[in-house]
């Protein structure tokens, strides 16, 4: 079964020109995010597709992309607060 799931997307690139482009593809993608840490909801395929998006421009011995599974039967442990501007009403389960 090929369903939704929530993955987080992290990378630390050292050319701005890369790292600005990284950013724009994950806007595509992403439903909430700041600087280089982005969170999706993808199936396994559109992840492998941004994940080789991504990968393409990095320089493999300075940057570093990082993308993690949510696994939706453990608790995710937070600190602090944030302010999400995505409508609650586009979530797919509740």
């Amino acid at each position: 079964m090929n369903k939704y799931r929530k993955i987080i997307i992290s990378y630390d690139i050292s050319d701005n020109k890369i790292r600005r482009s990284a950013f724009k593809i994950l806007k595509n993608w992403r439903i909430d995010g700041q600087k280089s840490v982005h969170e999706c909801l993808l199936k396994k395929n559109q992840a492998i597709e941004l994940f080789l998006q991504l990968n393409e421009p990095l320089n493999q011995s300075t940057d570093k992309l990082m993308m993690a599974w949510l696994d939706s039967h453990r608790k995710i442990l937070y600190r602090g607060c944030g302010k999400s501007n995505i409508n609650e009403n586009l979530w797919l389960w509740k």
